[in-house]
């Protein structure tokens, strides 16, 4: 039986400790194509390139491993992976990440990593994003390799249910202090942003985005509270925006003009 072709990428670039050891656990349970960013793209969200050209360069940074640097973004290099590097090839899964940071809860708004696993699961392809909650480049990705495996072989064996995405977080934890996995919600919280103004040195003003992360929802079933309880997050994830409750409440709108 062949074995299934993983596509990993993310949006910390094709050097990051944080994909390499996303390949390390992706090698163990199919063949391996990275098509990742040639440079840092955190941030990006799911932005396309539409008004530069594109290039796609065969790089060797991976022993045995085919893989791709791209001048893009997240979602540039998934778009290219499906329509040039593996244009003749079914994709069984889509990794993304190992993010350093979080993405739970807002974060996945602005997230180049789980917006290259959505563009992939729009798609249809089962798509996971994962990230760890450690920004250092020196991060120790051992623990999540061992929860990550377990999560990437549940994907391969079992089909999601509804959609494709996958929004996984893990808490910069010892292996032994982490308690598990948790199926959640979003949660409801935002970023209380600041912009720090300063002057060039032509006296020109130049402003530099800050702020902190504020939680307000209680829950106990978010994605926050089960990382700061120790337990790996995961979020079922969708590209429908609809607010789907407000449907009927919006239904007077139809009537003007009438």
């Amino acid at each position: 039986m062949a074995k299934p072709l993983i596509l990993v990428t993310n949006d910390d670039g094709i050097v990051a400790p944080g994909i390499r050891a996303l390949v390390e656990v992706a090698m163990e349970l199919g063949d391996v194509v990275v098509v990742a960013p040639d440079s840092p793209q955190s941030g990006k969200g799911h932005a396309i390139t539409i008004h530069d050209p594109l290039r796609l360069k065969h790089v060797k940074v991976f022993a045995g491993i085919e893989a791709w640097e791209c001048s893009g973004t997240p979602v540039d290099c998934v778009k290219l992976a499906k329509h040039v590097a593996l244009k003749h090839r079914q994709i069984d899964l889509c990794v993304s990440g190992i993010n350093h940071g979080s993405n739970a809860s807002i974060n996945i708004i602005y997230s180049g990593t789980l917006s290259a696993a959505m563009e992939a699961s729009l798609e249809g392809i089962p798509s996971i994003g994962f990230s760890l909650l450690d920004y250092s480049f020196e991060a120790n990705f051992e623990p999540a390799k061992h929860w990550i495996r377990h999560i990437m072989q549940s994907a391969l064996e079992h089909p999601f249910p509804s959609g494709n995405l996958l929004n996984v977080n893990i808490p910069n934890l010892p292996l032994d202090q982490i308690k598990g996995l948790r199926i959640c919600r979003q949660a409801d919280a935002r970023w209380v942003e600041e912009f720090l103004e300063a002057r060039d040195p032509n006296n020109q003003p130049y402003y530099w985005l800050t702020g902190k992360f504020v939680n307000e929802d209680p829950g106990d079933d978010t994605d926050v509270w089960a990382l700061e309880n120790g337990y790996i997050s995961i979020v079922p994830s969708m590209h429908d925006l609809t607010n789907y409750t407000a449907l009927e409440p919006m239904r007077h709108l139809e009537r003007l003009g009438q």
